[in-house]
This record gives C-alpha cells, sequence and structure tokens, in this order.
C-alpha cells in the first residue's frame, strides 16, 4: 500500500474492542469508511466477517486486530507503528459462498464467507438429498445437519463438526455432516471449488430444516443451493510471519 493510505479503524461492541478503537483514533485520527483506502476491524471473529460483509461491495481490504476471543481471523493487537504494518502485510484473498435458499412461497439468496449449514429445527432428524453438479451423489442423508465451507471456514465450524482443514490454495470445499446417522460411514466429500451443490429436504412438514448462510438464516427450506461465486474477492491482511495459509497449515499439526 502506498505512504498515502487512509485507514478507517472499526470495532466490535465490547467495551474492550471499543477502548481500543479510542486508543488509535487519537493516535492516527478518524477516517471515514467511505474515503478510506483499508479497513482496522477490531474485535474477533465475528465482527471480521460483520465487517466484510458490509463492505462487499467495495472490496477494501481489512487488516484485523484481536480484541475478541479466538481472533483466527485476526492479528495480534499492538498500537505502535499502525500504518507500517497495514502498508507490509500480506494479502489473503477469498471468495464467498453464494446461497440460494427456497421455501415453500420464496426464494432467499445470501453470501457466507465461513460456511452455508443447513440445520435440523425441531427433535425430528433431518432427511436430505444430495446432488453435485446436477447428479445426485446421496439419495438421502439421515443428519442434524450438514455443511459446506470455504477454504478459510475450514477451521470454523467445518473442524468442530470433524470436517477436514482445507489448504487456501487447495481449490476445494469440504461438504461435511453434522452428527450423520444413516448412512453411517459416511463423513463428507472434499468438492472441487467451482461445484454446484444442491441439498433436497425430504419429509419438509415433518422434519423442518434451516438454512443459514453465516449469520443470515432461512427457516422451513425445501432446497438450497451453494456455489463459490469468484464474481466477488474479499481481501484480508495478515502480518508476514502469521498470514493466513501459515495459521491454516498450523492448524493442522494443533494438538
Amino acid at each position: 500500500m502506498s505512504t498515502g493510505q487512509r485507514i478507517a479503524i472499526l470495532a466490535g461492541s465490547s467495551d474492550t474492542a471499543q477502548a481500543a478503537r479510542e486508543r488509535l483514533v487519537t493516535l492516527y485520527g478518524d477516517c471515514p469508511p467511505e474515503q478510506a483506502t483499508a479497513l482496522v476491524a477490531l474485535g474477533g471473529d465475528g465482527f471480521m466477517l460483520e465487517t466484510q460483509h458490509r463492505y462487499l461491495g467495495r472490496n477494501l481490504p481489512v487488516y484485523g486486530m484481536n480484541r475478541g476471543s479466538v481472533g483466527f481471523l485476526m492479528n495480534a493487537y499492538r498500537e505502535e507503528n499502525l500504518f507500517e504494518r497495514v502498508a507490509s502485510a500480506q494479502s489473503a484473498n477469498l471468495h464467498p459462498l453464494r446461497m440460494r435458499a427456497h421455501t415453500a412461497n420464496a426464494t432467499h439468496a445470501a453470501l457466507a464467507i465461513n460456511e452455508v449449514s443447513l440445520l435440523r429445527e425441531t427433535r425430528q432428524t433431518a432427511k436430505l438429498r444430495i446432488l453435485v453438479d446436477g447428479k445426485e451423489r446421496l439419495a438421502e442423508l439421515a443428519c442434524d445437519g450438514i455443511l459446506i465451507s470455504t477454504p478459510a471456514g475450514s477451521t470454523a465450524y467445518n473442524l468442530s463438526a470433524q470436517g477436514p482443514i482445507v489448504p487456501l490454495s487447495a481449490n476445494l470445499l469440504p461438504l461435511t455432516p453434522i452428527s450423520p446417522f444413516r448412512p453411517r460411514r459416511w463423513r463428507g466429500a472434499l468438492l472441487p471449488s467451482d461445484a454446484r451443490v444442491v441439498f433436497e429436504v425430504l419429509e419438509p412438514e415433518k422434519r423442518p430444516v434451516a438454512a443459514v448462510a453465516d449469520y443470515t438464516e432461512v427457516r422451513d427450506v425445501r432446497r438450497v443451493e451453494v456455489r463459490e461465486d469468484r464474481s466477488i474477492t474479499l481481501t484480508l491482511l495478515f502480518d508476514p510471519d502469521t498470514n493466513l495459509s501459515e495459521r491454516i497449515l498450523a492448524e493442522q499439526f494443533a494438538v
């Protein structure tokens, strides 16, 4: 980034994040997001996702600093040399998943930076049919749910559901069942990034299912279509010694 960079400093709602923003604004000024060439997001991973969604159309690079809990998508918080850190940061380009969720009466579209998940709404197990590129791959999956994630999101809910961690350069999307009951031995799949995935809800009245794209939820879905949207690029900035590719690799050896 050039020396003429203009940085907008944003913060989550927590007291810790708001106090950090006050200190950084005192040190570096308060550029409006509309005039910024980069954003600094103070908070946790949830606030990073919120920031990316809020400024999706502008493709502003976002440099996060952890003022939350896990902070996998954030850099370490330090108040010194902010402009220099942003200028020397390495970029990670991500493409979101586009979800089209169909209910009995409407179609809802949403984007997911982490994952799209389908989840049972009641005590009844969900039953799903899975098609990939128009071909049926699983006639019936009985489960609590299923998710498809981006590589960046593979370390989040996908990992908690025992799904594989995927490097950014792999061009793969993990498809991971959540508490699968039948088929008992099916543990998911790795799909090419250009795959078009369709989930059809079987017995939707008896076994209602919700679809969630990051934090956009659509209840009582009948059919959900998911694909990676390469027309949209999100840019995250990381300190060179802890870039996102290194974090994803290191996570595979975490004990």
